[in-house]
């Protein structure tokens, strides 16, 4: 299984690789704003989940979600938010979106195992 890790700053992205490898999860593609992360789906047919953060430039996570959604090749991805976007209407406004779960900063290894088992099922 293949993820991508979508987060402006190189340390959150180390940190959530590194949880993932430890939860044996060791193919892991990053990118840091959802401009690259655009182009990382379009040249890696084979990612099966998208983690990405909401506060970026270029192109911010919220807008990645609404165009990853809108293919439909794409419908069926599991998307992950993590960002310090704590706020209901944030949440609400994101699953709304398509996101199929939501992780507030900082987090703890355990929540993201949580989140990704219940996104994979």
């Amino acid at each position: 299984m293949k993820l991508l890790v979508v987060d402006d700053s190189s340390t959150m992205r180390r940190i959530i690789k590194n949880t993932l490898a430890r939860l044996g999860h060791k193919e892991v593609v990053e990118a840091e704003n959802g401009v690259e992360a655009w182009k990382q789906l379009e040249e890696n047919k084979d990612i099966d989940v998208l983690i990405t953060d909401w506060n970026m430039p270029e192109m911010n996570g919220l807008e990645l979600v609404k165009k990853v959604r809108s293919k439909d090749e794409y419908e069926d991805m599991p998307i992950i938010m993590v960002t310090t976007e704590g706020g209901k209407a944030e949440v609400i406004t994101a699953l709304k979106a398509g996101v199929n779960n939501y992780i507030v900063k900082p987090f703890t290894p355990q929540v993201l195992k949580e989140k990704l088992e219940d996104v994979l099922g």
